[in-house]
């Protein structure tokens, strides 16, 4: 009886919490559905009867979006792609191979995540301008490269440490090189590891906003999320319209939620795997 009531309470505690944290979601798709006038009235609107989707037109009607919206898929592409293969090759270096310098890198991974990201904007606005890449999708990505790859590292490092050696032993004792091994037996184990280390770089680099702010600074090179910022500033210079500024928001922010709603899963059990191999 008291294990019923207690999973009975902590399943009516999760609803809340869940409640909680889809709310603001629901608001701002709500919000995004009704005119303004509605907004700003004293009695919230919680269910859109007779909402329409002229705020989403508007939005869509900035001629910006769809620049900032082929920035922002551009320089996550990039991202996700390179930074999965970096981090699978390290994960592989320190936890297959003996080497020296090892110990050395693992501690420099670990604080490289320990450093605020604030304290690097000027050295990487150096770095970037330097090289002749401001305003550009290379040098935005090359930075989103280097604050994802590190964790991603220690991620799939737990993958690899937890597929034990001895199957790729036995695979060569068949007769496969060790490369061989490697990817016929360890990499297919793999994949949750590289499914979440992917959804992570994902959502760190679409949602990403003061390094973009830094490195494009010009106001026909942005991201979604500085568009985003923009929008608000084109709509504060006259009455604020909120349901178009939500309908704004909404645009950027559906496509990552449907993304991680879909890939939920594996990405759960890619990160609670790889907290506990290895």
């Amino acid at each position: 009886m008291r294990a019923r009531t207690a999973r009975t309470l902590l399943g009516a505690l999760a609803i809340v919490i869940a409640l909680v944290w889809v709310f603001p979601v629901y608001w701002m798709v709500n919000s995004s559905l009704l005119p303004n006038v509605t907004l700003q009235s004293f009695v919230p609107t919680f269910v859109p009867l007779g909402g329409s989707f002229e705020n989403f037109a508007s939005a869509l009607a900035d001629g910006e979006f769809f620049a900032a919206l082929g920035m922002s898929v551009s320089i996550t592409l990039i991202a996700v792609f390179f930074c999965i293969i970096f981090a699978f090759l390290g994960a592989v270096a320190i936890s297959r191979f003996r080497f020296r310098g090892r110990t050395s890198f693992i501690i420099a991974v670990l604080v490289v995540q320990m450093l605020p990201a604030e304290g690097l904007f000027i050295a990487q606005y150096k770095m970037v301008a330097g090289a002749h890449l401001l305003d550009s999708v290379i040098g935005v990505s090359i930075i989103y490269i280097a604050a994802v790859v590190p964790f991603t590292i220690w991620m799939l490092r737990g993958f690899v440490a937890g597929v034990p050696a001895d199957l790729e032993e036995a695979a060569m004792v068949d007769g496969l090189s060790r490369f061989g091994a490697f990817m016929r037996i360890t990499f297919p184990l793999l994949a949750p590891g590289l499914v979440a280390s992917g959804v992570y770089a994902f959502l760190q680099a679409w949602n990403e906003f003061t390094v973009a702010l830094v490195l494009l600074p010009s106001e026909s090179v942005q991201t979604l999320p500085l568009w985003l910022r923009g929008f608000v500033q084109a709509s504060a210079t006259r009455a604020t319209d909120w349901g178009q500024v939500m309908a704004a928001s909404t645009l950027v922010a559906v496509p990552v939620i449907v993304f991680f709603l879909i890939v939920q899963g594996r990405l759960t059990s890619g990160l609670v795997s790889g907290a506990v191999k290895g």
